[in-house]
């Protein structure tokens, strides 16, 4: 045996210095592009949820004016904007009427604005004195009690977090045009808010064990400035079952498009599409042009047609009260949730398009096919490719068979026919029927061009 401490031969340190390095570069990939994918175990119960209710509510909720942007754009100055903070009272906040009609809609889990990009916290943090307990009237903290309700009702809890805070005197960004210092020219001082930052999620994770957090703002920095790998490492050594939104530049787990309807389904395996029932995210006094209830369903129907989630907006009163507007949306989805729910929560994506002129969805063993069909269809609905034989077809909530025939199969023809059904008008919905085709064996479907190969 050789001499345990006798000297390494130089090429041999060389080798192991290239084995260190290579190893150290792997790891760092790893590390940032790992996190990106959103590990299916945790992802499950997000998948299943289909709908979330989210929460703008802060001092912008005056409705005089829409949220942070407003001086950051310049339309108001800073100074006025902060001024809401008298009229922020929650003074006929009622955290159990919010979940019951949150109940209502089906909505599995809840994201709230715990913070916006002014900087104000719903809660009493210790980082500063810009929170709704210490700066406004309403001198209490409210985060607390809803999160609290949503727990008993079983209802997941999401909190929204601005990394971004045009408030915090530290903090570089200020104006559109304007910012107080760069970072480079002054790294001390973007620790500092980093300090605070990092500091404040820490307190969101201490005291309400979140199962989702929802970032926002992150375009404004690198993930390296962020040192958002750090912040997930402190959100997954808090509750490693906790899903962080897409916001985290790259360290998230799932993909996030905001009022923009995707075409074609995002890439990451899980997503959300957040939309506002009007056009803003706070309530805001102005902007009636809200969206009817047929077109909140059909654009949720495309949601989880395509097996992603709507995170639906509601933007409550400065006083805690949800206007009537949106308190009849929300119900409006609610009944319509509550009557087809089976081909809503827990179910797969559906069909791709050219075989139904629609959103469908799967049930999770693919032997049950959900047609959502607008509620004034006239005629009959028609399914194309389908290679899987039919065991029966009913309106979900009738156990009463519907009608259908095939039309164009050819005996010695492997390409499947037409499914032509017709819906008995009894049974149409006022805003979108789902019809149920039972399968006798998965789905299976024709993709070819209709062509034979002899």
């Amino acid at each position: 045996m050789k001499n345990k401490n006798a000297c390494f031969p130089k090429t041999c340190l060389k080798h192991i210095s290239l084995l260190i390095l290579l190893l150290t570069f792997v790891y760092r990939v790893v590390a940032q592009t790992a996190p990106t994918a959103g590990d299916p175990g945790k992802m499950q119960w997000f998948a299943d949820a289909k709908l979330g209710i989210f929460i703008h509510w802060g001092i912008y909720s005056t409705g005089n004016t829409s949220e942070s942007w407003e001086f950051h754009n310049k339309h108001i100055s800073h100074e006025a904007y902060m001024a809401q903070k008298e009229q922020f009272t929650a003074s006929d906040f009622r955290p159990a009427e919010w979940v019951s009609l949150i109940r209502h809609t089906g909505a599995r889990y809840v994201v709230i604005t715990s913070k916006h990009h002014d900087g104000v916290a719903l809660w009493n943090t210790g980082m500063n004195d810009l929170s709704v307990p210490k700066a406004t009237p309403a001198r209490r903290d409210v985060l607390t009690p809803f999160v609290e309700e949503l727990g008993r009702n079983g209802i997941k809890t999401g909190l929204y977090y601005s990394l971004i805070d045009w408030s915090y005197p530290d903090y570089p960004g200020f104006l559109k045009d304007s910012s107080r210092y760069k970072i480079q020219d002054d790294p001390a001082r973007w620790s500092r808010f980093l300090k605070f930052c990092h500091g404040q999620i820490g307190e969101l994770l201490a005291l309400y064990h979140p199962d989702l957090l929802w970032f926002d703002g992150d375009w404004e920095h690198s993930a390296d400035e962020w040192n958002a790998a750090e912040i997930r490492k402190m959100i997954l050594d808090s509750k490693p079952q906790t899903i962080i939104n897409g916001r985290l530049q790259g360290f998230g787990d799932y993909e996030t498009p905001e009022q923009n309807f995707p075409v074609s389904r995002p890439s990451m395996p899980y997503w959300e599409l957040c939309m506002t029932l009007n056009d803003s995210w706070g309530y805001y006094k102005r902007d009636t042009s809200y969206k009817t209830p047929y077109e909140v369903i059909t654009i949720f129907a495309d949601v989880i047609s395509m097996g992603g989630n709507l995170l639906l907006d509601i933007g409550p009163k400065s006083d805690g009260t949800i206007p009537q507007e949106q308190v009849h949306l929300l119900r409006e989805l609610g009944d319509w949730t509550g009557k087809y729910k089976e081909a809503i929560f827990g179910t797969l994506a559906g069909m791709a398009p050219g075989h139904f002129y629609g959103p469908s969805t799967l049930s999770r063993d693919s032997t049950i096919l959900y047609l959502f069909v607008p509620g004034k269809q006239t005629g009959e609905i028609v399914l194309k490719g389908l290679n899987t034989s039919i065991k029966k077809i009913s309106v979900v909530g009738s156990a009463k068979p519907v009608t259908f025939k095939i039309v164009g199969k050819i005996s010695w023809s492997p390409v499947p026919g037409l499914v032509y059904i017709k819906l008995p008008e009894t049974a149409l919905d006022k805003y979108m029927t789902v019809v149920k085709v039972e399968l006798k064996t998965p789905l299976r479907l024709y993709r070819g061009k209709g062509g034979l190969t002899l």
